[in-house]
């Protein structure tokens, strides 16, 4: 049960610093539509006439690098 508990702590903790990020975002307008996330090379994008397809390939690759990141430095805070 403490290690759920640990869990639970840590995933309450990113999701308050996310939020706070987003929050600040907000407060700061800034332009978060320049942003490249979506429009990397390796994004591949579909239109046709009725629909339009996106599957973010490259996109997905770069957020599990940085969450992976940020995960493997809380754990080791954690550790200690």
């Amino acid at each position: 049960m403490d290690n759920l508990a640990r869990l639970l702590m840590v995933f309450g903790v990113i999701l308050l610093i996310l939020g706070g990020l987003i929050y600040l975002f907000a407060k700061l307008e800034l332009p978060l539509d320049r942003i490249p996330l979506g429009n990397l090379p390796g994004d591949i994008r579909y239109s046709g006439k009725n629909i339009t397809c996106l599957i973010p390939i490259a996109t997905s690759i770069v957020i599990s690098i940085i969450l992976t990141i940020i995960l493997n430095i809380i754990i080791r805070v954690l550790r200690h």
